[in-house]
């Protein structure tokens, strides 16, 4: 019978040992997961209706229609419907100071919501009324949808200085420059109505 020496066996079984995985390996952190995408079949962004107006025509005009406005991700947003334009015609579309339509030409109006005391300008300057917003552009057929922004000073419901409810809404008879101080050099007055809080 044939003999194994003790230490060689011993320095085998050692060796032997170490390639196994006597121990579990020391655990990884998995990569953190990517972010979720939105979802395209997501359902858009609800809309709260805060205020309306219903825009009527001025003396010698046909414009008429209908805004609301609503909370959009927590932003004062204008969206409606008017008819009665030029066909492929622009036009200034502000909040004024005051809420009466009594007069034809639709001044007792006032001058623009400018609660800030700010220069006119376009809402996407950094410097503008409350009251300034997007002008509209009618279609072929004189019609034109509104879906634009509010300025974010100002407010519905809140019953503050800077609140639109009880303003004037008025639609012009030419596109606001955007700088001609005060007005834009919009015009004459088509449409004046005066917004209310939503029911």
């Amino acid at each position: 019978m044939r003999l194994i020496h003790t230490p060689l066996f011993l320095a085998a079984a050692l060796a032997l040992g170490a390639c196994s995985p006597a121990d579990p390996p020391a655990s990884v952190d998995p990569a953190p997961a990517p972010a979720p995408e939105a979802d395209p079949a997501a359902p858009p962004a609800v809309a709260t209706p805060v205020a309306s107006a219903r825009l009527e025509p001025t003396k010698d005009s046909a414009v008429a229609g209908t805004v609301t406005f609503s909370i959009v991700d927590g932003k004062l947003r204008a969206s409606g419907d008017l008819s009665g334009l030029a066909p492929g015609s622009e036009h200034g579309f502000h909040i004024h100071e005051k809420g009466d339509c009594s007069a034809p030409d639709g001044t007792s109006a006032g001058g623009h919501f400018n609660p800030g005391g700010s220069d006119h300008g376009s809402i996407e300057a950094d410097v503008h009324h409350g009251g300034d917003m997007p002008n509209i552009v009618a279609d072929a057929q004189g019609n034109a949808h509104v879906d634009g922004p509010v300025s974010s000073n100002v407010n519905a419901g809140k019953g503050d200085d800077f609140d639109i409810i009880g303003r004037g809404l008025i639609v012009h008879a030419d596109p606001d420059d955007y700088h001609s101080q005060p007005t834009g050099n919009a015009g004459a007055r088509l449409a004046c109505a005066v917004i209310v809080k939503a029911e």
